[in-house]
């Protein structure tokens, strides 16, 4: 199975950025314990502050993985073009947030791409990662 990992804007900072609600660990740092917990599964990363490079990501997605694990980053609460881009995959989304966007300011509260998910894993740290690919894993399975 291969999955794609696909970060948004500001999530090439983790570790640096409010630590207090991102932690410290780096996202490649975490990438390397992931991987070792999924050694059956292709993880590959990209990561991007540009929407359209986001929205590029998710259109090629479909023709080298079976799922995807999207964190948009801010561009959650924004984008009209990647939540149109999620619309039209055949390749199952689970949106991921390291804090619980549900706690934070009201903005945060409304995610242009829920609807168009399968589902959302939010407020577990890095941890969301983890069990999305373990969701696809059993779903997969089935």
């Amino acid at each position: 199975m291969r999955i794609l990992l696909l970060n948004g804007v500001n999530l090439n900072i983790l570790g640096k950025r409010q630590p207090e609600i991102y932690g410290r660990e780096t996202f490649e740092d975490f990438l390397v314990g992931l991987r070792a917990s999924f050694p059956s599964v292709v993880l590959d990363y990209q990561q991007s502050n540009h929407e359209g490079e986001l929205v590029e990501h998710l259109q090629q997605a479909e023709l080298n993985y079976q799922a995807v694990v999207f964190n948009a980053g801010a561009y959650t609460h924004t984008s009209v073009a990647l939540r149109d881009a999620i619309a039209t995959m055949a390749v199952p989304v689970v949106e991921v947030h390291i804090s619980n966007i549900y706690a934070r300011e009201a903005f945060r509260h409304q995610s242009m791409i829920a609807p168009v998910c399968l589902g959302q894993i939010t407020g577990f740290g890095l941890v969301s990662y983890q069990m999305a690919v373990y969701y696809f894993l059993n779903h997969f399975s089935r």
